[in-house]
Parts: C-alpha cells; sequence; structure tokens
C-alpha cells in the first residue's frame, strides 16, 4: 500500500481507517460494506485465514466463502486501483462511499519479544501498529470479534473495536415487550372525543391523545385500576388516533385452551395471540418456567384437532448442547431429534394428565376416559406433532402448519430468516426462547435471530410479541431463575 499517495486524499474528509480481523468477515460477510464513509483494509493474514477456514458446511466456512467471494467481485477489473483503493460505492450500492485496501507489500512492524511472530492474530496487529506509523493524521481503528486481541492491541496502544453493526440493540433492555403501560390519567387525557362500538363479541375504542403514536399494531396496553382492570389490544396505532379493542379472558375456565387458562396478565396476551387466527408470526419471550411452550402446544392443539385450522404441528429446534456431545444418534430423522425434544414431551404430559381434584392442578389437564383414553388421545397426538431438524428445511414449504421454533434465541439472524421464510399459505409461526440463556458460541443478546425478528416484526399487522414476566414452574424454578 502507497502510503503517501492514500492519506493525500482522505485528509480532507477526516475519514478513519479500518482493518479487519478474519473473524469479522466470518461473522458477517458484508461487513465491507458496514462502515460508511470510511476505509477499510483487509491484511494478507486475513485472506490466509479466510482461505484456511473455507472449507465444510458449517455457518463460519459458508461465511468465509462468501466473504472470498464478495472480495473477488470487488476487486476483479480494479487490480490497478489496490494501492491507492478500489472505491466500494458501486459494488456496494452506495451502502458505502470508502475504499478497500489489501496489503500489497510486507509489513516489518517491531512486536514486543513477548508476541510471537507466527501467531496469525500478532501479524494482523502488526499490520495495525504499522498502518498507525505510516498514517500518523489518520485515525486507525482494529476491528476483531476477539476479546484477547482486542486487549492485546490496546495493551500495544493501538485502538480496537468489537463489530457492532450486527446488533440489532445495544441493550437488551430497551427491547420491545409488547405491552405498554397506561399512566393513570388515561381515560381524562386520551377519551374527549372518544367512541367505542361493539364488533365480534369485544369492546372497541377510538382514542386521541399524546400516547397514540407510541401505540403500536398488536401491541397490548394495560391498566392496574383496582378491582376493575383494563386489558386492551391495539389495532391501528402509531398515528394522532388509536383503535383499542378488549380481549378474551383466558384466565376463566369456560375459554380454557386444551384445558389450560392463564394464570396472569402476560399468559393471556400471548393466549390471545396464539388464537388469533389473523396472526401468523408470534414471538414469545421468557424465562424458564413462564409457560412459553405449555401455552403454545395447548394452543397448537386446539386449533389442530379441535377447530382443524392447522393440518399439523411442527416443532424444530437448534441442536446446541449445553455440556459434552454425546456423539451420533440412531434412527430416523424424528428419531434423532427426539432427546432434544424432552421440553414438548414434557408438557404434553402435563396436557394429557387425568383431571385432578387437587386445587393446584385444576387448571391443567382434562379426564379423557381413564387410562385407556389417555393412552389413545397421546396416540392422535403424536401423530399430528412431527419433529423435524433445522438441517433438512432450506428448500421446504409449509401449508397449514403450526410450526413451533424452540430455544429459538440460539439462532442466527439468517438462520431465523430462513425457517419463517419456510412458510406458505394458511401457516402460523411461533418463537420461543429466552435470550438470558444462548448456548450458540459468538452469539449474544444483541445479536441473537430472535432479537432481530421482535425488532423487525414489531408493528407488522399479523405478528405479535410478548415478554412474559412471571414463573409459573414452581417455587423452586422461580428462586432459581432469581437468584442463581
Amino acid at each position: 500500500m502507497n502510503a503517501k499517495r492514500t492519506s493525500k486524499p482522505a485528509a480532507p474528509k477526516n475519514t478513519k481507517l479500518f482493518v479487519l480481523d478474519t473473524n469479522v468477515l466470518m461473522h458477517d460477510p458484508t461487513s465491507l460494506f458496514r462502515f460508511e464513509e470510511h476505509d477499510v483494509f483487509v491484511p494478507m493474514m486475513t485472506l490466509e485465514e479466510l482461505d484456511a477456514n473455507k472449507k465444510g458446511m458449517s455457518e463460519v466456512a459458508r461465511n468465509a466463502r462468501q466473504a472470498s467471494r464478495t472480495l473477488d467481485e470487488i476487486v476483479s477489473g480494479c487490480e490497478d486501483h489496490i494501492k491507492r483503493g478500489i472505491d466500494l460505492a458501486l459494488p456496494s450500492r452506495e451502502l458505502a462511499t470508502g475504499r478497500l485496501f489489501l496489503q500489497t507489500e510486507a509489513i516489518n512492524s517491531v512486536l514486543p519479544s513477548s508476541l510471537p511472530t507466527a501467531r496469525a492474530d500478532n501479524q494482523i496487529i502488526a499490520v495495525a501498529m504499522h498502518l498507525r506509523e505510516t498514517f500518523p493524521k489518520r485515525h486507525v481503528i482494529l476491528v476483531t470479534k476477539d476479546i484477547n486481541m482486542r486487549i492485546k492491541a490496546r495493551a500495544l496502544g493501538l485502538d480496537a473495536q468489537d463489530y457492532f453493526n450486527d446488533k440489532v440493540l445495544e441493550d437488551t433492555d430497551l427491547l420491545y415487550t409488547g405491552m405498554m403501560e397506561l399512566p393513570a390519567d388515561f381515560w381524562e387525557t386520551h377519551g374527549k372525543d372518544m367512541k367505542s362500538w361493539k364488533e365480534d363479541g369485544r369492546t372497541w375504542y377510538q382514542v386521541q391523545g399524546p400516547r397514540c403514536p407510541d401505540m403500536l399494531v398488536n401491541q397490548f396496553v394495560h391498566l392496574e385500576d383496582g378491582d376493575k382492570p383494563f386489558h386492551a389490544f391495539v389495532r391501528e396505532g402509531a398515528g394522532r388516533k388509536a383503535v383499542l379493542s378488549t380481549l378474551t379472558d383466558y384466565s376463566h375456565a369456560k375459554n380454557a385452551v386444551w384445558g389450560i387458562t392463564a394464570r396472569n396478565r402476560e399468559q393471556n396476551f400471548a393466549l390471545n395471540l396464539l388464537m388469533d387466527p389473523e396472526i401468523d408470526f408470534i414471538t414469545l419471550l421468557g424465562q424458564a418456567g413462564t409457560g412459553k411452550t405449555l401455552l403454545t402446544l395447548a394452543s397448537a392443539l386446539t386449533q389442530t384437532l379441535e377447530t382443524k385450522r392447522y393440518s399439523e404441528v411442527i416443532v424444530t429446534r437448534v441442536t446446541v448442547p449445553v455440556g459434552e456431545d454425546i456423539g451420533f444418534l440412531p434412527g430416523t430423522e424424528e428419531e434423532k431429534m427426539t432427546p432434544w425434544m424432552g421440553a414438548i414431551e414434557d408438557n404434553l404430559d402435563v396436557l394429557n394428565r387425568p383431571a385432578d381434584s387437587d386445587e393446584k392442578s385444576s387448571q391443567t389437564g382434562g379426564s379423557y376416559g381413564g387410562d385407556w383414553g389417555r393412552a389413545a388421545t397421546m396416540d392422535l397426538i403424536r401423530s399430528r406433532i412431527k419433529i423435524k431438524s433445522l438441517n433438512f428445511m432450506r428448500g421446504r414449504t409449509f401449508i397449514n402448519k403450526f410450526l413451533i421454533i424452540d430455544e429459538s434465541q440460539n439462532l442466527t439472524p439468517k438462520q431465523m430468516k430462513t425457517l419463517i421464510t419456510r412458510a406458505g399459505p394458511g401457516t402460523k409461526v411461533v418463537c420461543l426462547g429466552n435470550i438470558a440463556q444462548i448456548d450458540t458460541p459468538y452469539l449474544t443478546e444483541g445479536s441473537s435471530g430472535l432479537t432481530y425478528v421482535v425488532d423487525r416484526f414489531k408493528g407488522w399487522p399479523h405478528s405479535g410479541h410478548i415478554t412474559l414476566q412471571r414463573g409459573e414452574r414452581s417455587r423452586l424454578a422461580d428462586h432459581a431463575a432469581e437468584v442463581l
């Protein structure tokens, strides 16, 4: 890279020079176009590591191949411009206006003797140090997903940053919860020109006031006012006026779903989403024991076996082990997936257990003709529930299916897109997860596919989201979730 020729055009713009580590390109192959007006420098060792990691069928290998293809498309036909930088405006379709530099000469930067030069990470650090010395007026930043590499770079006086562009939110506390608490004076401030009417057994309200622009379609609003709390569903929002409608009360036994009733406000909100035929995509977040899987399975069985809205239930999840892997499993696709579906089996047992006179169990399960009836019902249920692996989803189309994606916090945004786009006409997709329990390496709460879809789908008329707050599993599970 010619130092004198490249520093002149960049000086007036005061742009930064980002040095990319390999793991950034393998994490996001489009990262070359994510630095806006700033310049990007790719060391030769980054290209070597991309080449070494391109073999295989893993997500990392696919991304390495995609990054190499992207680089090839950028460089092809621009070989004469490599030294002075290749303009990224055209290949990125104006997404980036900076330039791409490739290392074109050997760099002999002096590293401390404690850092072995054979290590690829250290050679990339040496490149960043050389660039800082060559361009004293430019802000040179090393971008890497490797925490230890950032620490080493900072110890040597370099500016090093994580790659943030893949993160939907910096703070997951800001993640959309799907509900809004109304102020105590809501009716005074919003009820001046209010209209109300009855439709489909619900009461509808058209209100106008300062909270209306913040209300999103399919968001729940609640006002806890003594003995008469107000719970409603936003039908039209994000404008000067909002239209609200009352909910079906699933906490009452007459509205039980497969013998299940809502135990708290959020569960009631969740069941209103799950039982609504107009909502095609639902995300349920919540810690362990909040009832995500139980509510979803109960509504799936009701709409598949009783109302016949869906032809069958399909359950899938990412097979990421919490501990050591147990090796290859024998059998068919469903048999191989069975060990991963313990949560579904546990919830089916709850849904199909006999009625109990004990108050604690009165919410769950009805009597289906004794032991023989329960066995027959369980066989019928199992015949309508199909367990599928993520590995064979590409190219499939599900028509009139109830698709449950369990433990979806372990999916990357790309995998989530692959799954959701399998939905054909009449299919409902439900994503369940707890972003505090991510087992996939290199995936964080901010970059999880579940966080991604919650943020991107909010406000769409055919999607809904709710974050379940209260655990209902047991006092032991609730206490463990709080203190551990």
